[in-house]
């Protein structure tokens, strides 16, 4: 029987990084480098705690994700079944003294999901891909003069992921059983699985406790005009002991691939992958007493992401066959992000924001795994506070991605490298997966904050 392996394990890149943390920011493009948002501030640029006037504040935000994506390629058009994520913060600060503030912060940093579903045609890159990074993050921030104000909190981070990939194409199938049944191998009515994934493999893992920095500083220069910095250090994830399941179409498929598909069916795996460091600058003017304008630039050091790495836990004869060193090449990336804010009445603030999201993504490197383009976010909000100290955020964006065509990324095909050997028409060793993409999502998002 011809041999087997995984070929490319997509793991997420551009496309995992959460810019929709907080209701009330996102309404304004989701700054904060150089706005005084409370508790709120831990993220942005804990900085900004330092400006905290209220003894105490609570805050929590909810979004909800709906992405979708598009391939086309021969013609015809794939289009995604992805669900609703949903990524969230939780804040609360307090003063210990004027100068003084404290706080801890839960949220989500990064996470994504996709799902172009089992039998498409690029399932040997990826059929679905879920992954959540949490992190808890106490912070301090220090006032030192009325005007400036610098701020740190320790990020504690961990996650988990959960992906499915085709092992073998529908086409290297047929082509085996047809090779099969000429050697009589396979009766001549053996069916081809025409277009059905035949095995694929489902990844999952826990990746263990890092930890990173998140340090800030504040500086009014004129009183109605901030200027505020702030840094995320990179964090690499590890999974260290994930487990990998195979499963397949039918029992015809078990029947053919079993033998060489076993070896990896319920081993382990080791992997790792960036939490790129952001460096975002930003500031914050007043040009009437009601109206905010703010702009924030983050730079994502999406560099770090070179490639990705697969070790299986097997002989070493057997995990040179399987372990996967597959290349990346990122680039760091720019966002900008501008917003304004308008007080309608004591009760009421209206906002208005757009962001600009560029991609990191190799184009010799593309991969269906999170569809890599730059995308254009309008968003826009508003908050009511119907008692005092309490207010009720809402927010909404739209993702638009520029698109991607003539996108190309290569795959193995041992199958096909086979086949080769023996000289069949039209096999290759190698693959090669063709597509134009689109991507769009809706974004909506509730929060609510109260001060004491």
């Amino acid at each position: 029987m011809l041999g087997l392996t995984l070929g490319t394990i997509p793991a997420l890149a551009e496309g995992y990084q959460i810019n929709s943390l907080s209701a009330k920011q996102l309404g304004m493009g989701h700054t904060g480098v150089a706005l005084k948002l409370g508790s709120e501030s831990m993220y942005f640029n804990p900085a900004g705690l330092g400006f905290m006037n209220a003894t105490v504040e609570a805050s929590a935000s909810t979004a909800f994700i709906m992405p979708t994506a598009t391939a086309k390629l021969d013609g015809k058009e794939f289009q995604t079944d992805c669900g609703v994520s949903t990524p969230m913060s939780v804040s609360a600060a307090f003063s210990i003294y004027d100068n003084l503030k404290a706080g801890v912060a839960f949220y989500t940093p990064y996470g994504s999901s996709i799902n172009w579903t089992n039998d498409w045609p690029g399932a040997i890159l990826s059929q679905n891909v879920s992954l959540k990074v949490f992190t808890l993050q106490p912070s301090v921030a220090w006032k030192i003069t009325e005007k400036l104000s610098v701020g740190a909190g320790a990020m504690i981070s961990w996650g988990n992921v959960n992906l499915n990939k085709g092992l073998v194409t529908p086409e290297s199938m047929d082509k085996m059983i047809g090779v099969l049944q000429m050697t009589g191998q396979l009766p001549a009515t053996f069916p081809k699985f025409d277009g059905i994934t035949p095995a694929s493999v489902n990844l999952t893992g826990d990746a263990g406790v890092v930890c990173g920095l998140n340090i800030g500083a504040m500086y009014d220069i004129l009183p109605n005009w901030t200027v505020g910095a702030s840094w995320r250090s990179q964090m690499k994830m590890k999974v260290k002991s994930g487990l990998a399941k195979v499963s397949y179409a039918n029992q015809m498929a078990e029947q053919l691939l079993e033998e060489q598909v076993s070896l990896i069916n319920e081993a382990n795996f080791a992997a790792e992958m960036p939490c790129p460091w952001v460096l975002s600058l930003g500031t914050s003017w007043k040009p009437v007493d009601r109206l905010t304008l703010a702009f924030d630039a983050r730079l994502t050091g999406w560099h770090a992401y070179r490639s990705l790495d697969i070790r299986f836990a097997l002989p070493a004869e057997l995990a040179q066959k399987f372990n996967q060193h597959i290349e990346k090449k990122y680039s760091n990336a720019w966002c900008f992000s501008l917003g304004g804010q308008y007080a309608i009445t004591s009760r009421f603030d209206a906002r208005l924001g757009l962001m600009v999201d560029t991609t990191p993504v190799n184009d010799d490197y593309y991969n269906p795994e999170t569809p890599g383009m730059t995308k254009v976010e309008p968003t826009i909000g508003l908050s009511f506070r119907p008692v005092k100290g309490l207010s009720i955020d809402a927010a909404f964006m739209y993702i638009f991605g520029m698109g991607r065509d003539n996108t190309k990324c290569d795959y193995s095909d041992l199958i096909g490298a086979q086949l080769s050997q023996l000289g069949i028409p039209g096999a290759s060793p190698v693959g090669t997966f063709c597509a134009d993409y689109r991507l769009h999502a809706i974004t909506p998002s509730i929060g609510i904050s109260y001060t004491f």
